[in-house]
Formats: structure tokens, C-alpha cells, sequence
């Protein structure tokens, strides 16, 4: 019989994903593993106690993910990473699931594990990155961080500059030409299930206050800034949205009939509920 692969928990970005592996990995083994011979080792008095938790149907209080840890035979260090990770996965909001994902990110084999995830949080927390890469496009753009980082608004530093191209090559979103220089790919930034919503919600936070701070930055006559507050019906709501949709999809095709490119901009896009339709 083949020896049961080795799993690394470091691996995972969803602890129930990692106590099914466990367990069909233990079971493979054929040395009687089952829910009741897991809930005997850590301790519970449920024999389908795992089990609920694989399906999704319990979640895991801090000191039962230590138990479960434990049970999977984790290290110390493993066992703080396996809470750390049950935290990310059960966060309630955004300030919560940050917080637990910066406690994955410390983690050495973490890191090694998901260099492209980490890049992902990159391009989607820091505005500079998409910004370089829009750059990018125009035809006199130079490989050099203090160049690129004194045409940004604001300035970044040299060292911001450079890791970000570097970040954007590992992407595959910038790629080398035949003559040496950098070009925009037409690749999407696309992230895992488990941090797609993390990263693109700190993507939208992180360009509302490039906005806001534009105010103060940007003279009026080179920014559009307006908003307003009406009163809709269920189809009236739809209808702007589908515009909305529909008017991006054609500052898109805009963009790219561009013949000569010189400076990036930002436009946001927020449509949000100031009132219910009935009070609860």
C-alpha cells in the first residue's frame, strides 16, 4: 500500500478543506481512523462532531479549533496557524478578516506557500500598483522606479516603485518585449475563493480614499467629483445599475482606442442603500 501523503496545513486558505484532506488522508491509511476515534482524541463527547464541521454545519469556537489542532497532531507553531486560519475563515466583517489574515501572512511557511496570494494582496491594497500598470501603456514609459515614482500622484518612494514592477511581472501582468522594455499583458488579476473578496474589497477602500484625498491633491478643473441622493423603485434601481455597467464597459472600449496615452486616471463607481424599503 502506497504511504498517505503528507499534508501541509500551511497549504490551506480554508480549515474545513483541511480537515476533509485529514480525514480522507487518515482514512486511506487503513488503520481504523473514523469521526469517533478523532472526537475521542480531542476530547469531545459527539462522535459526528468533525464531521458537522467538514460539512460546514458547526463552526469552531478559539478553544476547539486548539482542540481539533491538537487532534490533527499539529506542532505548536501549526496549531497557532490552523486558529489563526479558523479566524480568517469565520471572521464576521472585513476589519476582522484583515486582521486574521495579517496573522497568516506572519507565518514563514505561510509565505512560502502562497507567494501569488500575497502578490494579489499587493495589487489590490496599494493604488500605485494598477496605476504603474496603466502606465505602462503609454509609449514613452521608462523601467525606472524614480522616474515612475515622481510621476505618480502623490509621489512614491523608489524602493515602492521598484517592487511594484516586480510584483507586476510576477503577476504576469506587465511582461518583457523582444527589445527588453515592459508592455501591459491582457491578463486579469484573479485571486482564490478564499481572499478574492478580502483583496477586492480593500481594492475598493484603498481607491475611495485616493478619491477623497484628491480633493485636497487635485485642482478642480482636473478631477470630476459629484454625487446624488434619489428615491427608486426596485426597477429604477436596476435600470441605473445596468447603465452603470453598460457606461464602463464603454470607458473600456474608449481607453483602447487611445493612440497616444499619457496620463492615468482613476474612476470610481459607488451605488449604495441609504434607507431600507421597510422598517424591520
Amino acid at each position: 500500500m502506497p504511504r498517505p501523503r503528507e499534508l501541509d496545513v500551511y497549504g490551506y486558505l480554508d480549515y474545513r478543506a483541511y480537515l476533509r484532506d485529514f480525514y480522507e488522508t487518515k482514512k486511506a491509511a487503513g488503520r481504523g481512523f473514523s469521526f469517533r476515534s478523532f472526537s475521542k482524541r480531542a476530547g469531545l463527547k459527539s462522535p459526528n462532531y468533525l464531521k458537522l464541521v467538514m460539512d460546514g454545519d458547526r463552526n469552531l469556537t478559539a478553544a476547539m479549533a486548539e482542540r481539533f489542532a491538537r487532534a490533527c497532531g499539529l506542532d505548536d507553531e501549526a496549531t497557532d496557524f490552523f486558529c489563526a486560519l479558523v479566524a480568517f475563515n469565520q471572521a464576521r466583517n472585513a476589519t476582522e478578516r484583515n486582521a486574521a489574515y495579517a496573522r497568516l501572512t506572519g507565518f514563514r511557511r505561510y509565505r512560502q506557500a502562497h507567494q501569488l496570494d500575497l502578490h494579489h494582496a499587493a495589487y489590490h491594497s496599494n493604488w500605485y500598483l494598477p496605476a504603474i500598470r496603466e502606465l505602462a501603456s503609454r509609449p514613452d514609459f521608462r523601467e525606472d522606479p524614480e522616474w515612475i515614482a515622481k510621476l505618480l500622484v502623490p509621489h512614491i518612494t523608489r524602493a515602492e516603485a521598484r517592487e511594484a514592477l516586480d510584483t507586476l511581472l510576477e503577476l504576469g501582468l506587465l511582461e518583457r518585449t523582444d527589445e527588453g522594455g515592459l508592455q501591459q499583458t491582457e491578463n486579469l488579476v484573479t485571486t482564490g475563493p478564499q481572499t478574492r473578496g478580502l483583496h477586492i474589497g480593500n481594492y475598493h477602500r484603498t481607491m475611495m480614499g485616493r478619491a477623497a484625498a484628491s480633493i485636497d491633491l487635485v485642482a478642480a478643473p482636473d478631477r470630476d467629483i459629484s454625487s446624488l441622493t434619489l428615491c427608486l423603485s426596485e426597477d429604477g434601481l436596476r435600470t441605473i445599475k445596468e447603465r452603470i455597467q453598460r457606461f464602463r464597459r464603454e470607458l473600456l472600449e474608449l481607453s483602447a482606442l487611445e493612440d497616444d496615452p499619457r496620463q492615468v486616471i482613476q474612476i470610481n463607481f459607488q451605488l449604495f442603500p441609504l434607507s431600507r424599503v421597510e422598517v424591520e
